[in-house]
C-alpha cells in the first residue's frame, strides 16, 4: 500500500493515538501494532530463546521519524533509542529535504566476506598464487554449504588473497566474496569459512586459524544524498554555517568522531528498531571512516548548490537483513519491518542509511544556528521532569519553568513540582 509519511500534530498525540494512526497508515493490524504496547511485545519465554541466562526484558523507547520519502516512495521509520530530540531532529530534516523529492539511494549490492587466516606457510607469495590458481575449486566448495543461498541467486562469487605483515610474521589472508542477499550474512559466510578452510590450508602448506566474517563490509556500500532547503533550514548563513562544521568533520578526527556519532544516532536506531544487529553495523561505519591515510575523518559531506541550498551525501557500509537473527523472532522488530513496508535487505538498507543522513543534517543544523542545548533543551527539561515525580498532567507545567528559569536541573524540577503540588 502507498504510505503518506507526512503526519502533522503527530507529536501532540497521545502513544496510544500515535499507534492507531501509525496502524491506519501503513495497514497493520490491531494484533501487529499492539506488540509495542509495554507487555505485550518480548516476553521473557521468547527471550529465553533468544540469548542465555535470560532473566528479564528490557525496554527502549520506539518511535516514529516521519516525512522520509526515499527514491519517491514514503515511509515510516521506526526508531529505538533512548535520547532525547533524535527522532525528532530525523523527522524534522526528513521535511527540509521532501521539498526537493526527498532522499536519493544507491547500492554495491548485498556482498559480504570471509576471512580465513593462514599461518605457518614457507612461502607466503607462492601460498597466494595457489590459492588463486584454485579460486574456481573453492568457489565450488563454498557454494555446496548453501545450495538455498545459491539458488535464490546468492553465494560465493570470488577469491581473493592477501599478505598482511604482522608482529608474528606475514600471515596469507583469504577473503571469500558472498553474496548473501537478504541476509545479514554472517552464519553463511562464516560455514562457507569454515568449511573451506582446511583445502585452504592444504594448498598453502600451513594451517588455517580465525574461519569467520570481516564487519568492515566495504563490499556492500550504500549511499543516500539529499537537498536540504536553504529557506526551510533557516538562510545563507546557516547553510553557509553547516559547510564549515562539515569541512571542520572532514579535516579534524576529534570533530569527526562526534559527527559520526551523529549520524549512528539516527542509524543505529533504526537498525535496532529492526531486529538488525547494531554492533556490526558501528563498527563497519566507523571503520569506513578511516581514510586511506589513516586518518578518521567524517562519513557525511555537507555542500552548497548553485541555489543555494545545502547537499548531503553519505556513504556506509550497510549489513543488515530481513531473514534470520531477532528480525524474524523478535515482535517488536517484526512489526517494525511492517510498518517500513519493506520486501529486501537493501530497501531497508537505504531507508537506514537515509535516517542517518537526515539525523546527522539535524544535529549539524542545531549547531550552526542556534547550538545544541537550546534544540535539547525541551526534550531534556522532559525527562529532568519526569526523573523529578512529574505526572503527565503536571508534566508540561513543570518543564516550562524548568525553560523559563534556565535551569534544568533535577533538584530544580523537585521543587517546581512541590510548589505546584502546594499550590493545588
Amino acid at each position: 500500500m502507498t504510505v503518506n509519511s507526512r503526519i502533522p500534530g503527530l507529536k501532540d498525540s497521545t502513544p496510544e493515538q500515535r499507534r492507531a494512526l501509525v496502524a491506519e497508515r501503513t495497514g497493520l493490524s490491531a494484533d501487529e501494532i499492539g506488540v509495542l504496547e509495554p507487555g505485550s511485545g518480548l516476553d521473557v519465554e521468547h527471550a529465553d530463546h533468544m540469548i542465555e541466562n535470560v532473566i528479564g526484558v528490557m525496554g527502549i523507547p520506539v518511535g516514529i521519524a516521519t516525512n522520509f520519502t526515499v527514491d519517491g516512495r514514503d515511509h515510516l521509520v521506526p526508531m529505538a533509542t533512548e535520547e532525547p530530540s533524535v527522532v525528532a531532529a530525523a523527522s524534522n530534516a526528513a521535511r527540509m529535504a521532501r521539498a526537493h523529492g526527498g532522499f536519493f539511494t544507491s547500492d554495491s549490492g548485498s556482498v559480504m566476506q570471509a576471512q580465513i587466516q593462514l599461518l605457518d606457510t614457507p612461502d607466503p607469495e607462492g601460498a597466494r598464487l595457489r590459492l588463486l590458481e584454485a579460486r574456481e575449486e573453492i568457489v565450488a566448495s563454498a557454494n555446496e554449504q548453501d545450495p538455498m543461498l545459491v539458488k535464490l541467486g546468492g553465494g560465493a562469487s570470488d577469491l581473493s588473497v592477501r599478505l598482511v605483515a604482522t608482529r608474528t610474521g606475514t600471515h596469507v589472508v583469504a577473503h571469500l566474496v558472498v553474496d548473501v542477499r537478504d541476509a545479514m550474512g554472517a552464519n553463511a559466510v562464516n560455514t562457507m569459512a569454515e568449511a573451506i578452510a582446511p583445502r585452504l590450508a592444504e594448498i598453502a602448506g600451513g594451517r588455517s586459524l580465525l574461519r569467520i566474517l570481516t564487519n568492515k563490509a566495504d563490499l556492500r556500500l550504500v549511499r543516500a544524498r539529499a537537498i536540504f532547503d536553504r529557506d526551510l533550514l533557516g538562510g545563507d548563513d546557516v547553510v553557509e554555517n553547516i559547510v564549515h562544521a562539515s569541512a571542520l568533520a572532514e579535516s579534524d578526527p576529534y570533530r569527526a568522531a562526534t559527527h559520526n556519532k551523529g549520524i549512528m544516532n539516527g542509524i543505529t536506531a533504526a537498525v535496532l528498531a529492526s531486529g538488525n544487529d547494531t554492533r556490526a553495523v558501528e563498527a563497519g561505519c566507523h571503520s569506513h571512516a578511516v581514510a586511506e591515510d589513516g586518518r578518521y575523518t567524517a562519513l557525511s559531506h555537507f555542500e552548497k548548490n548553485t541555489d543555494g541550498h545545502l547537499v548531503g551525501t553519505l556513504e556506509v557500509p550497510m549489513a543488515v537483513g530481513l531473514v534470520g537473527g531477532a528480525t524474524k523472532v523478535h515482535p517488536v522488530a517484526r512489526t517494525a519491518v511492517k510498518i517500513l513496508g519493506v520486501t529486501s535487505a537493501s530497501e531497508l538498507a537505504r531507508i537506514i542509511v537515509s535516517v542517518g543522513l537526515a539525523q546527522n543534517l539535524g544535529a549539524c543544523r542545531a549547531l550552526a544556528a542556534e547550538g545544541i542545548q537550546r534544540g535539547h533543551m525541551s526534550l531534556h527539561a522532559r525527562t529532568i521532569a519526569a526523573t523529578a515525580g512529574a505526572t503527565t498532567t503536571e508534566m508540561d507545567l513543570v518543564v516550562k519553568r524548568l525553560i523559563d528559569d534556565r535551569t534544568i536541573r533535577v533538584e530544580h524540577a523537585e521543587k517546581v513540582l512541590a510548589e505546584i503540588r502546594g499550590g493545588n
